[in-house]
């Protein structure tokens, strides 16, 4: 009797954790958008009409054909866009306000370990999903390729997730991001970072990383805040063996020196950026560098500094002001000289809200900083389509793309707070919010 109650409770237990996954689905769907967001003219269109099949947009126009057992699915009242992209996440990494760098990151490689990363990384990646964002590029903070086996998961349909473009171990200099090891302990550095020795070691490195399910590159221009560089041979044969491979290369660069050397060296995109020259940000724009500004929004920054000092007296706005115009100086230096401007939030800290919903502020970041709300929704859709390489097949909204949409409350051109109010989410022809 014993063994038959087992036998049955798991069997329940494994059918309610397959209930618990939107199951796929290929029906053909008619989307009726109030407004739609073009993202190629980067304008918004009204009353259009979305045919999806198999997981593939057929048809955009006033009105489309209706094949027969076609659902429709009114979303007149709403605006819709395509799924957003975040091309700067962790999603197996979440830090305390206010940890020490070295020790929270022992503490995931030790105190959490790689399966238990892997699970939270599963359940932050739903929020994503819950927030808009249909793709992410995850680079690096995940272990040794636990971001592989997210992304895998999320692939073969066991976990809910959005698309991931993933790195393994990002290429660093000794110590990768954790500052103080002393002798003996290097290894710690070593299970979360691909430490990278000399030129033939940084080739040998992108080798690896592709061999165990990376697709793009990530690499540490300057391994902040430890005080270390990768050279620029190092970082060049990166770029060449990463165009061997058909993949990407993505650099944490945050001063002058480590953004202008990998420029230099080819990658596709600077993440960060926050001390860069006007000179630099030409360089970039003359070979096409991307950049992605990890900035933060006002009240994620106030979240933070108050989450730091409990107790205290609400931050004076002139003590936010003149941090965030940092941030603003710097992104609008770099569209006047022409470097394009993808979207990605870097979100590792926990500020005790769902990480999708946190990490899509980035987008408020940017319209404060001054950026239109067309150029805004374009760095999070075609831009960040297009550094993934994935350009006509996600970040837009036509014939032949993968059916990736998103349907929010209210008008983001007069209210661009109407981003937070997401009421659909399909990825890839599935709802997985707003299903009837």
């Amino acid at each position: 009797m014993k063994k038959l109650l087992a036998v049955l409770f798991v069997a329940f237990g494994t059918a309610r954790m397959l209930d618990a996954q939107t199951p796929r689905d290929t029906m053909a769907s008619v989307i009726r958008a109030g407004r739609m967001f073009d993202s190629e003219a980067g304008v918004f269109l009204p009353n259009r009409e979305i045919l999806v099949r198999g997981g593939i947009i057929v048809q955009v126009a006033e009105r489309v054909d209706r094949p027969a057992g076609a659902r429709v699915v009114d979303l007149s009242s709403y605006t819709v866009m395509p799924g957003l992209i975040d091309a700067h996440t962790h999603l197996l990494y979440l830090e305390q306000i206010g940890g020490n760098l070295t020790m929270e990151g022992v503490k995931a490689l030790v105190n959490e370990g790689l399966p238990l990363r892997a699970l939270h990384g599963a359940a932050r990646a739903r929020t994503f999903l819950d927030a808009g964002i249909t793709t992410v590029r995850d680079l690096g903070n995940s272990g040794r390729f636990g971001d592989v086996a997210l992304r895998q998961a999320i692939d073969d349909g066991s976990v809910d997730g959005p698309r991931m473009i993933v790195s393994g171990p990002g290429l660093s200099p000794i110590g990768g991001q954790f500052p103080g090891l002393k002798p003996g302990y290097e290894g710690l550095a070593s299970d979360e970072y691909r430490i990278v020795r000399n030129a033939a070691d940084a080739a040998d490195a992108v080798r690896e990383n592709v061999t165990m399910g990376a697709r793009v590159i990530k690499i540490y221009s300057n391994n902040t805040p430890n005080l270390g560089y990768l050279s620029l041979e190092e970082m060049q044969a990166v770029v060449a063996a990463a165009k061997v491979h058909g993949v990407r290369v993505a650099a944490h660069a945050t001063n002058d020196a480590a953004v202008y050397r990998a420029a230099l060296a080819g990658v596709n995109s600077i993440e960060h950026g926050y001390e860069v020259a006007d000179s630099t940000l030409a360089l970039m724009a003359r070979k096409g560098v991307t950049l992605t500004p990890t900035d933060i929004d006002s009240v994620s920054f106030r979240k933070y500094l108050k989450a730091q000092n409990p107790g205290a007296p609400e931050p004076p706005p002139v003590q936010v002001a003149g941090y965030l115009a940092q941030g603003r100086s710097r992104l609008m230096r770099a569209l006047k000289a022409g470097v394009t401007i993808t979207a990605g939030s870097d979100n590792y800290i926990d500020f005790k809200e769902p990480q999708g919903f946190a990490a899509k502020q980035v987008l408020l970041a940017y319209r404060a900083d001054g950026m239109t709300v067309a150029q805004v929704l374009q760095a999070a859709t075609i831009n960040d389509a297009r550094l993934l390489d994935m350009a006509g097949r996600i970040g837009v909204i036509k014939a032949g793309a993968t059916a990736d949409l998103i349907a929010v409350d209210g008008d983001p051109e007069q209210d661009f707070s109407a981003i937070n109010r997401v009421k659909f989410v399909m990825k890839m022809g599935t709802v997985y919010v707003g299903r009837k």
